[in-house]
Order: structure tokens, then sequence, then C-alpha cells
């Protein structure tokens, strides 16, 4: 665990440099978008290498790196569903599937904002037990057999345009999940938009424009508490590099993703999670 912390909150990247913070930005950009855990990530890596824990203040941060690569990669989806859900209000068109759509994105970000906000302070505390290998193993495994179920399970037929609010709901509630390290908000949302029914490609495209708010208000919360811990200079500098690089293999992680799933399915990161947690477990 990390034993770096600046007016209680846990800030050991900083200690990091900016060559330690970079490769980890290489891995969390990866791993933030993927159904794998950039938490889990984040904890063990440094870890075996040896580095102190950046703490979760790090990764919260750097879930800016990956709204702008959902944003730039899906640049046409977010710009119909804000010009469509605008143009919906202006005339007055209640039955718009973009404005049902934006308002359904927003139904489903509540259940994370509010969990979020109960769980701050267990979230963002030094050496919080959340972050132990136990629990982020149990979570890795936990999350192995909910996304092999929906493999076998799901019909994978439906796609984003046939988007409802229970659908928002549902995907928003399994979304709560991310805040435990191990779960992953990607691979929880995926694994819910699955067991939905919806193909792989539109489960994924489904998970990143409905994580869009909640990415982008943790990203912005974990912003504003660094700030008022009052880190200086070098700190902001060395979180800026982690964000450039971040932002760069997010970009890229999104491609392979849909890729992946485009052509073979999400058994591969069944069988990584699954060994990840195992080899957790055992370690500790």
């Amino acid at each position: 665990m990390s034993d770096v912390c600046t007016n209680g909150l846990d800030t050991g990247f900083i200690d990091l440099g900016y060559a330690k913070v970079a490769v980890l930005g290489v891995l969390q950009g990866i791993t933030e978008l993927l159904p794998i855990s950039s938490t889990a990530h984040m904890r063990v890596v440094p870890a075996m290498l040896g580095w102190a824990d950046p703490g979760s203040a790090f990764s919260a941060a750097m879930q800016l790196a990956a709204l702008l690569a959902v944003i730039t990669y899906f640049r046409h989806d977010v710009f119909s569903l804000l010009v469509g859900s605008t143009k919906a209000v202006i005339q007055r068109n209640w039955r718009s599937h973009s404005l049902h759509f934006a308002l359904g994105i927003i139904l489903g970000t509540i259940p994370i904002g509010l969990a979020g906000i109960a769980l701050s302070g267990l979230l963002n505390q030094c050496d919080s037990p959340l972050r132990g290998l136990h629990v982020i193993g149990i979570s890795c495994l936990v999350m192995a057999v909910l996304l092999a179920l929906s493999e076998r399970l799901a019909a994978h037929r439906r796609v984003t345009d046939t988007v409802t609010w229970r659908d928002c709901l549902i995907v928003g509630i399994a979304q709560v999940g991310a805040l435990i390290p191990g779960i992953s908000r990607s691979g929880s949302t995926l694994t819910a938009a699955l067991f939905l029914g919806f193909t792989r490609e539109d489960a994924a495209k489904f998970s990143f424009l409905l994580g869009l708010p909640a990415i982008a208000l943790a990203g912005l919360k974990e912003l504003a508490a660094l700030s008022h811990a009052g880190i200086d200079a070098h700190g902001w500098s060395v979180l800026a590099v982690g964000l450039v690089v971040a932002s760069i293999s997010a970009f890229a992680a999104i491609w392979g993703l849909l890729k992946l799933l485009e052509k073979f399915s999400a058994w591969p990161f069944v069988i990584y999670r699954a060994a990840l947690g195992i080899l957790l477990l055992v370690a500790y």
C-alpha cells in the first residue's frame, strides 16, 4: 500500500516521477477501456515492479484520458447524440431516439454518482482496504464468471438504436461495481449490456457512451480533490505526463477492443481475468 499522503489523499504517484508515471499511463490507458480493470493493474503492476502504489487519486484522475479517447473515437455518435437531443428539445419532439438515449445516459449515471459520493471517503483514503490484493483477486474472479455467463447466455442481436431507459438504468446500476477495485467499469457495463442481448460491438459502444458522464465526473472530482490537497507544480506536471500518455493508449485500446469483439468474443478477457484473479489470491 502507498504511504504517501497529502492532506489525507493518496498521492503516491508524485514520488514515482515522470518515467514511471508514463509507463503507468500507458497501462492505465489500455486497461481503463478494456474489461480487465485498470484499478487492478494500477495496484498489481507497481507492486510487482517494486514501485509505490500510485494511489486511487491517480487512477481516478486518469479517467479524463479515457474520456478524451472515447469522445474522439466515437465523435460522430457523440455529436449526433448532442445535436439530435438538442434539436428534439427545441422542436419539442419528445419521441426522438437521440433525446431518449441522452436522458437514459443521465438516468444511468445517477446510481454511480450517489454511490461514489457515499463511498468517497473510503475509496480515496490512504491505505484503503478496498485496494487489497485479495479484494482485487476476488473481484477479478467474480467478473470472469459473469462475463463468461453473458457470452454463453446472451442473444447478441440488439443494436444501440433499440436502447431504452430500462437498459440504461440496468447498465448504470452495473456501473456502480466499478467503484470496487478489480470489477472494472468497462467490464461491468459491457457484461450487463451483453446480458441485455446487445451484439458485442454495440454492447461495447453502449458501455462507452453511457460511461461518459461518470468518467467525466470522477476525473474532474479527483482533480478538484488534488487541487484542494495542495499538490505542487511538480505533482501537476507528473500527472499531466500520465494524462497525455494514457489518452493515446486509451484510443488504441478502444480500437483493439472493438476489433477483437467483432472477430472473436469476450472469452480472451474471461480467461485473462480468471488467471489474474487466481494469481492474486495465491500470491496473497
